[in-house]
């Protein structure tokens, strides 16, 4: 849910592990893009949470794809 980036489901921050799994699944045979697509959605999300230090948003939304 934009602007807060909390997952509409559960209510966690974006993306919960509900919603990391299934990008993973969505995305299992082209990582690469799910890196990508995650690396959009951070940048997006950097211009909502302006207030969120930048090594937790990349924590967030890129930490998670090793």
């Amino acid at each position: 849910m934009l602007p807060i980036w909390s997952c509409g489901g559960c209510g966690a921050p974006w993306p919960c592990l509900t919603r990391r799994q299934e990008l993973r699944a969505e995305f299992e045979d082209a990582p690469v893009s799910l890196a990508l697509y995650m690396g959009a959605q951070l940048l997006r999300a950097a211009e909502d949470l302006t207030w969120a230090p930048a090594g937790t948003l990349h924590r967030r939304f890129l930490g998670w794809l090793r």
